[in-house]
């Protein structure tokens, strides 16, 4: 019987414990976390009013009680690789045969006066979320946005639901720089700005000041905006306190190899502290991003309960809802010298751009009204392409003339074929086991069809 130990409650966390729940039902597992499991991504649906705070935890102890885990609720300040052993804050020691480091990351702190303090979030943690449903109080509040990013928006989306009245500012030449090309970009900033939220692009924010009650913030060409609260959202770093001066490798997250293994015999990493291989192009990459996190976990997981699972890589993604924009990135979306086929009306506004190696996609940027998007499934059978590799052959001439119609040449190439072949551990996902209040499904499985028709491309 092994003891495992997991530091950090968050998905990565939370999917290698039930991964290896599964797979070592006798082995002991223990959960340390400086705080609750919770997901942060569901805090703006918190904020907006669309969630109860208790839908945000994703783990209470009668869950953890069902798993046979045993929870701390600590902080970790060290960990001994040639002990075994995790020092924790208040001096005790935790053994282990197995670690997993899980501990995610945290906003980037900007250094300007006035960053910090009453009325200036990130937005991090479900205190953040508190403190400024708590500052606005239901108002029609003023928000400023420092940062135009993924993380931002999401943040932005929220608070736009309940009738904030909202600016961004941008120190890159576009918004989401991380996530969509210049002219994407420039479309959405257009759809935002007829919606009455306007993006200074170009320009940092220098200062932020208290004036009246209010925040002012200034900026580089001299300009200041007047607002309730400044959300500042700049990015995020991984979390590498833990592993300081421990000899486990690390270059922007701890590095690990295709079994989320560190350089250390018996301690593995996962999640946005960990800096594994990116599916597109072979090399190290972090993606924070919760996806990532969840197959990072599982794969973990399995490994530490002694089955040997190889990770193919994680793929970059996001997929965001600009009010009611629905934008996505995948893959090698900026292109960088490939071949390109790109679609656009910017009066809907629709675009879509697909990024060619010979007859393959390998990136893609989608942004339109959720029916040009995510509801004709075209998001995710793209993405099924790069996952599979799929080359198109002949069928690339038809999506280079039709990008529109990606349908047809999914289901010609039977990429959903190669799908359903795929699976992250070598066998079925079975069922989690954790709703809301223990509440059980509300219909159903079906077994999956798989009734594929091979065509020839026309046209």
């Amino acid at each position: 019987m092994k003891r495992h130990v997991v530091v950090g409650g968050g998905p990565a966390g939370i999917f290698a414990i039930e991964t290896m729940r599964t797979l070592a039902p006798a082995d002991e597992i223990s959960l340390i976390s400086d705080e609750p499991a919770y997901s942060r991504m569901v805090l703006p649906y918190f904020m907006a009013g669309e969630i109860p705070e208790a839908h945000v935890f994703t783990g209470k102890d009668r869950y953890f009680e069902r798993l046979e885990v045993t929870t701390l609720l600590k902080r970790v300040n060290r960990v001994d690789p040639a002990r075994k052993t995790l020092t924790l804050a208040d001096a005790s020691t935790v053994p282990f045969d197995t670690l997993l480091i899980a501990t995610g990351s945290s906003p980037v702190k900007v250094d300007f006066p006035g960053a910090s303090g009453p009325g200036v979030s990130n937005l991090w943690t479900l205190a953040d979320a508190r403190a400024i449903l708590s500052r606005i109080k239901g108002k029609k509040a003023k928000v400023v946005f420092v940062g135009a990013g993924f993380i931002g928006f999401i943040v932005l989306n929220a608070l736009a639901k309940i009738g904030c009245d909202l600016q961004v500012v941008e120190v890159e030449p576009q918004i989401l720089p991380r996530m969509l090309d210049r002219r994407a970009a420039a479309l959405a900033a257009e759809w935002l700005a007829k919606k009455g939220i306007q993006c200074h692009v170009g320009v940092r924010a220098t200062e932020i000041a208290d004036r009246g009650g209010q925040k002012v913030v200034t900026l580089s060409d001299g300009r200041s905006l007047t607002c309730d609260l400044v959300v500042i959202a700049v990015g995020v770093r991984p979390n590498l306190d833990l592993v300081k001066d421990s000899g486990i490798r690390t270059n922007h997250g701890i590095l690990v190899d295709d079994h989320l293994r560190t350089n250390v015999p018996d301690i593995y990493a996962a999640g946005d502290a960990a800096e594994g291989i990116d599916f597109s192009t072979g090399q190290p990459a972090v993606h924070a991003i919760q996806p990532t996190a969840v197959e990072h976990g599982r794969v973990a997981g399995a490994n530490m309960a002694g089955r040997a699972v190889a990770y193919a890589g994680s793929l970059g993604m996001n997929i965001l809802n600009v009010v009611k924009l629905q934008t996505a990135s995948f893959g090698l979306w900026r292109g960088d010298g490939k071949e390109t086929t790109v679609v656009e009306n910017a009066s809907r506004p629709v675009y879509r751009k697909l990024v060619w190696d010979e007859d393959r996609i390998v990136g893609a940027i989608f942004l339109g009204p959720a029916a040009d998007v995510a509801l004709l499934n075209d998001m995710g059978m793209v993405k099924g392409f790069l996952q599979t590799r799929t080359p198109l052959g002949e069928w690339k001439a038809y999506v280079q003339k039709n990008p529109m119609d990606i349908r047809r040449p999914y289901v010609a190439s039977q990429a959903a074929v190669k799908l359903l072949d795929q699976t992250l551990l070598g066998g079925e996902t079975g069922e989690r086991g954790y709703r809301f209040r223990d509440a059980k499904p509300e219909s159903n499985p079906t077994p999956a069809h798989t009734i594929f028709v091979s065509t020839k491309p026309s046209g």
